[in-house]
């Protein structure tokens, strides 16, 4: 138990020193899921270990502190399984054909290798390369997206500035790309990269595609982002990333998959509940019905749809189109 305390108040001393606004007693709540007099007993005996402990709410209402930068010193070393997360996650992206966002995550680990002691680096290496052949993360096979080179980091910019994207766009439907200009709000990551961006000032955003993207050149005059606008509610509209009026979806799973069913979270409104038989039945509201018929697709026949009847319909259409094409 003593040991558990040590480490809790350890990792409290890193969050106050990772933070440059402080923490304050709420912060401290809910990250480690503890009552406000057990938050004020944690943050005094960080006070007390560490004598550089220092408010920084400048007369706020909400009172903050912080460790400074450097208080810590060599008591922080970075893990195995920390190296092997980033490292991991750089070969995910890379996987995906998002090779400067890997790059980034290659540069990180680089940076964080070179700040640790080579007496440690040499205790963690061998850890490291098991771990990261177990989880297979040094190749990930399977189709990918091709992008253009920087495609990334001038999206980034742009979204970070609020500077307008003029590029080479090729639709689904259109023979050739046309010039287009757009408002760039953020980048979603599913099975392909894609740009959500408003067309005009006040419309709102849609989706395109990366791969379908070149020529970029970014404006010199920032546009006014919309306040009402949320990446995140916009992308909780959808099962998947294709955009359109969310619809209420009940599926079924048969009791044989229903465990490995309940692990899954189809969707962040969600909610499951067994029946009689040991069945699970999935709820939530989204749209996007041709990326659901394609993940009920990989369920075989241990999923049944039972509501909405037009999604069953476009489900059995999407078949039998496959069936006839490839007969």
């Amino acid at each position: 138990m003593h040991y558990l305390k040590l480490e809790t108040i350890l990792r409290l001393a890193l969050a106050f020193q990772g933070t440059r606004e402080g923490l304050s007693l709420g912060d401290i709540q809910r990250e480690f899921s503890v009552g406000r007099r057990t938050a004020e007993r944690m943050r005094d005996a960080v006070a007390r270990v560490f004598p550089q402990f220092e408010r920084c709410d400048q007369g706020e209402r909400v009172r903050r502190w912080r460790l400074p930068q450097g208080t810590l010193g060599g008591l922080v070393a970075l893990g195995a399984e920390e190296l092997a997360s980033i490292e991991a996650a750089a070969a995910e992206w890379r996987g995906r054909g998002l090779d400067e966002r890997a790059v980034a995550l290659d540069q990180a680990a680089a940076k964080l290798r070179a700040m640790a002691r080579p007496e440690h680096l040499r205790r963690v290496e061998p850890d490291l390369e098991v771990l990261m052949e177990a989880e297979g993360s040094a190749l990930r096979p399977g189709p990918r997206p091709s992008l253009p080179d920087g495609l990334i980091g001038q999206l980034r910019r742009a979204i970070l500035a609020c500077l307008p994207v003029s590029m080479d766009y090729r639709s689904r439907s259109a023979a050739a790309a046309s010039r287009i200009t757009v408002h760039p709000y953020g980048l979603l990551y599913g099975s392909r990269p894609l740009l959500v961006a408003a067309p005009e000032p006040w419309t709102e955003p849609r989706l395109y595609r990366l791969d379908r993207m070149s020529s970029l050149e970014l404006g010199n005059i920032p546009f006014l982002r919309r306040r009402d606008f949320s990446l995140q509610d916009f992308a909780t509209r959808a099962f998947g990333t294709f955009q359109e009026e969310p619809f209420e979806v009940t599926l079924r799973f048969a009791a044989d998959t229903a465990d490995e069913a309940a692990q899954w979270r189809f969707h962040p409104t969600q909610s499951a509940e067994r029946d009689g038989d040991g069945r699970l039945i999935v709820r939530f509201r989204a749209g996007g019905a041709q990326e659901m018929c394609w993940h009920i697709f990989t369920w075989g026949r241990s999923v049944e749809i039972l509501s909405p009847d037009g999604l069953r319909s476009q489900l059995r259409d999407l078949l039998a189109a496959a069936l006839a094409h490839h007969a």
